[in-house]
């Protein structure tokens, strides 16, 4: 018998048409959530107990119905009296069943949420807002928690219509408040460090997750649901071997899903990224395969140069780190960019903090507005303070901050970037034109150019990672990030833009937060 307050009653869940694999793993993730109290079959969720800390994985390549079953899964949790929390809101939930579903990116987490899954990232949920007194009531009435505010002068009907609406869609708080022209700064007052242990997680992208991760999330969750692809390249730091942190859980934990479903519109890139799965497939014979779909589907694109324009907004992906450093030169050097400054639209890639240990709250307020390692942001301009840039962190849900910055350009031969400028400590920022495969994991974007030349050195190398020739792992993953278009660059150059850069494609900025420089001392 549980102690605590009476149980959560929802109503009896309507299976979703799920195919027989994922019928097994939803079985399989109900039972484990039964262990745990949560009856989606009934709709009931018992007071939460110790937790068993168990893992269960569902692992299954692009296109195989893994987000479908998660955003199912969490929608029958929610039905059964489970409360899902998430970065930006927690609310009122001492005594109730909750959840939270987690990505290690920004742009990972961003993909979920436009497909109405409330999702934030790892590092986000380590933490929560402290909101300004007067906001709370908003937050309570989106999160569900309490009624509609009265009209006011600050927020006429037709403001809280909007704000309503927005929420609908994103299921954000913070960014339904910015859509009514508001400043994080008006409404989060500070951040604290989440103390209290959390209760069921999802975690989607698993395959970047390495083993520290995960054992750093067994010990805040009560039971754990990871999704993840096998067929992406583990993690660089994965203790010497390329196994994922799925692979070491006992077999029965593991429930794989076969590639049985497709979007409504086949998709010609998924085909590719499957038929990487062919062993007898060569990397002349996979080329041939693009140059075909690339002749009955414009969503494949044989490119013979690079395209400067894309550059801008998603990476060139690249295989050598040679490789990318040259292609970042090269498209500075097509839009003119002087060497010690930075031209607004210029993409940058956040590469950790340099921030002293005792600084904890600038870190903190830094990882909270999105700018942990990975985070792929654009520059907007020199911020007011000398070494601040104005940035736009893409995929967080407040992406307008201003934050003292170090950024480095690589040079081809050189083994010092150069720092066109850079604050005494703070965020850190590679240039974004162009990155690694393996850094490009988790994110996605609508168009994706794949530089062939690095696979077609993969492919003479003779390397291979996890039993597998490591061409074709590059190769995955790199096609998959392509959510409607691909293009398979095949030669060395690049395409001048017709223009300059711009940053009129970016959310209209409400006046950015600025994130203070820490004193020394």
């Amino acid at each position: 018998m549980r102690d605590g307050p009476a149980p959560a009653i929802g109503f009896p869940v309507t299976l979703p048409d799920l195919s027989p694999d994922q019928s097994a793993a939803w079985d399989r993730a109900s039972a484990l959530l039964a262990g745990a109290g949560i009856d989606m079959a009934a709709g009931r969720a018992d007071p939460a107990g110790e937790g068993s800390g168990e893992v269960l994985a569902v692992t299954g390549k692009a296109g195989s119905g893994k987000t479908l079953l998660l955003a199912e899964l969490a929608k029958a949790m929610q039905a059964a009296g489970v409360r899902v929390v998430s970065g930006d809101w927690e609310g009122r939930t001492r005594g109730r069943r909750t959840l939270a579903i987690l990505a290690p990116t920004n742009k990972a987490a961003f993909v979920l949420r436009t497909r109405g899954v409330p999702a934030t990232t790892i590092h986000r949920i380590l933490y929560s807002p402290v909101y300004a007194p007067e906001f709370e009531a908003l937050a309570e009435w989106l999160a569900g928690d309490g009624d509609r505010p009265a009209e006011t002068e600050a927020f006429p009907e037709d403001v809280l219509d909007r704000i309503a609406a927005f929420h609908e869609q994103m299921a954000s708080v913070p960014a339904a408040l910015a859509a009514a022209g508001l400043r994080g700064s008006d409404f989060i007052t500070g951040w604290k460090r989440r103390d209290d242990p959390l209760d069921i997680g999802f975690v989607d992208e698993s395959s970047m997750l390495d083993q520290r991760q995960l054992d750093d999330l067994r010990e805040i969750f009560g039971a754990l649901i990871l999704f993840g692809d096998p067929a992406q390249l583990a993690p660089v730091k994965s203790e010497g071997s390329a196994r994922m942190v799925f692979d070491r859980l006992p077999a029965p934990d593991v429930l794989h899903l076969s590639r049985v479903h497709r979007q409504e519109a086949d998709s010609p890139i998924l085909d590719l990224a499957h038929a990487l799965g062919d062993d007898g497939l060569t990397f002349e014979g996979f080329e041939r395969m693009i140059e075909e779909a690339a002749a009955r589907d414009d969503r494949v694109v044989v490119p013979g140069r690079v395209d400067a324009a894309l550059m801008a907004r998603s990476p060139v992906l690249t295989w050598r780190n040679a490789t990318r450093i040259r292609l970042i030169h090269a498209f500075r050097a097509a839009y003119d960019a002087p060497e010690a400054e930075l031209l607004p639209g210029e993409p940058l890639i956040c590469d950790g903090l340099e921030l002293p240990l005792k600084h904890r709250k600038k870190r903190l307020d830094l990882e909270a507005r999105g700018l942990v390692k990975g985070a792929q942001c654009v520059y907007l301009g020199p911020g007011r303070k000398p070494g601040f840039s104005r940035l736009h962190v893409i995929g967080a849900e407040q992406p307008q901050v201003s934050a003292a910055s170090i950024v480095k350009i690589e040079k081809p031969g050189e083994e010092d970037p150069f720092l066109p400028f850079a604050a005494r400590m703070g965020a850190v920022f590679l240039h974004g034109a162009a990155c690694t495969i393996h850094k490009a994991q988790g994110s996605q974007w609508d168009e994706v150019q794949v530089f062939g030349p690095d696979l077609y050195a993969a492919a003479r190398s003779g390397r291979s990672d996890a039993g597998q020739p490591l061409w074709k792992r590059l190769a995955y993953v790199a096609v998959t990030r392509a959510a409607t278009r691909l293009h398979w660059v095949t030669r060395y150059a690049l395409a001048r833009p017709q223009g300059g850069l711009s940053t009129a494609d970016l959310e209209a900025p409400v006046a950015p937060l600025e994130l203070e420089e820490p004193a020394e001392g």
